[in-house]
């Protein structure tokens, strides 16, 4: 018994972890059409402003803030020096671009930091379950993915920008001839996305080994999770999230955390297959 709820517990973390490092990802390729290959790197940034931060003594929480602001700064300098070149292009345009972008700020994060793993303490300690334990920051990341998704819905329908960006989303091309200002919406989209994927960076921190090459292994299961989740950018990406996080958790706790990841690409690859537009490719909603 406890050790089904351990896992439960571990299954809904690894969700939350996939649903929060993917979001960023989802908004830039769901409403923009861009695959940002950089994603991974933004997140890095993200992880490394906190650790720096945080072992210079700024609190936890605002060294999360100020990695999201850096985030958010550097894919707006990115949007307007790289990507707004590319929009009318082929979409195979920007994801070369971009996974260019992240051969640099890989190599400049080690050229500027070295490649010593760095990392936070896990704080608040773990919760003990019988004989197994479970961290209750792990725990934490289950309510900040939620709060993530609660926060993306409202912006993206209780806002004028959210209402805007749909429109894009929809038709582009129909939306630029009533007047909306698509280079404004592709700009702010690819600001949110980044500030997201730093965000996801920052407050994975504290789990995570903190390298320059640590974006790669993260990008791989957000890709795959985007593309599994289909044309709604919120529904799709947590429906995803929910099948393919939780097959990972599952077999790591069972077996080993390298046979949950080979799990997870597994039963992503067996999904796409029988789904090649997605889950949500059927659903009446787009977002």
């Amino acid at each position: 018994m406890d050790f089904l709820l351990v896992t439960s517990l571990s299954a809904l973390v690894g969700i939350s972890t996939l649903v929060i490092s993917a979001l960023g990802l989802s908004i830039t390729f769901g409403i923009m059409g861009v695959i940002n290959m950089a994603h991974g790197e933004f997140i890095m940034i993200g992880a490394f402003v906190t650790v720096i931060l945080t072992s210079s003594g700024v609190p936890f929480v605002l060294a999360i803030v100020c990695a999201v602001a850096a985030g958010a700064m550097l894919g707006l300098i990115v949007e307007r020096l790289l990507i707004s070149r590319l929009y009318g292009r082929r979409i195979e345009s920007t994801l070369l671009a971009t996974f260019g972008l992240s051969l640099v700020l890989q190599q400049a994060a080690v050229l500027l930091i070295g490649t010593t793993p760095r990392g936070i303490q896990t704080p608040f300690g773990s919760l003990a379950i019988g004989s197994y334990s479970i961290g209750w920051y792990s725990l934490l990341i289950i309510g900040i993915a939620c709060l993530c998704v609660i926060a993306t819905y409202l912006v993206f329908t209780r806002t004028r920008y959210g209402m805007l960006a749909r429109a894009t989303m929809q038709n582009r091309d129909m939306a630029a001839s009533l007047g909306v200002n698509t280079r404004w919406v592709n700009a702010t989209t690819f600001t949110l996305g980044s500030a997201f994927a730093a965000l996801a960076g920052a407050v994975l921190s504290p789990l995570l080994a903190v390298v320059p090459s640590m974006g790669l292994p993260l990008i791989s299961s957000a890709f795959m999770t985007v593309v599994l989740g289909g044309p709604a950018v919120l529904a799709g990406l947590v429906a995803a999230s929910g099948v393919l996080g939780a097959s990972r958790e599952i077999v790591a706790n069972a077996v080993s955390p390298v046979l949950g990841t080979a799990a997870l690409m597994v039963v992503a690859m067996l999904l796409l297959r029988m789904l090649p537009n997605g889950i949500s490719a059927s659903w009446k909603r787009t977002l």
